[in-house]
């Protein structure tokens, strides 16, 4: 069973908007920071979005100033609000979970391999 849950994908039309949730246990929330990945057909999975417990950010150079990445600790869920969608952020949209540590790097917090928690994806699908 999953332990993170993703929802909120569907298709819209280039230019158009959406807003993913990812809800995580409570022994995930408090204890790791989180990030949203993506993959689309015949391409590696690609890091996305990655927010600290400090709530600093993240982002991938392809969705810097359209994509929004927050969380709602009442809730422990975490948001990637994508705006000016656009044909090429058509993929499976993952949420992720790392154990916190020291400090990451860009580099790091967009790469898979520090993330233990994966959600089973939500498509997304952006038509021109």
């Amino acid at each position: 069973q999953a332990q993170l849950v993703e929802s909120g994908g569907g298709s819209v039309q280039s230019g158009g908007s959406l807003r993913l949730s990812c809800a995580a246990p409570e022994f995930i929330y408090s204890s790791y920071c989180m990030a949203w990945f993506r993959q689309a057909p015949g391409k590696e999975r690609e890091g996305v979005a990655h927010i600290n417990s400090d709530g600093s950010t993240f982002y991938a150079d392809s969705v810097k100033g359209r994509f929004t990445i927050s969380q709602d600790n009442a809730k422990n869920t975490v948001y990637l609000q994508m705006n000016g969608l656009k044909p090429e952020d058509t993929a499976m949209y993952y949420c992720a979970a790392a154990p916190r540590g020291g400090p990451m790097t860009a580099i790091q917090a967009l790469s898979a391999r520090p993330y233990s928690y994966w959600g089973r994806g939500t498509q997304v699908t952006v038509s021109s």
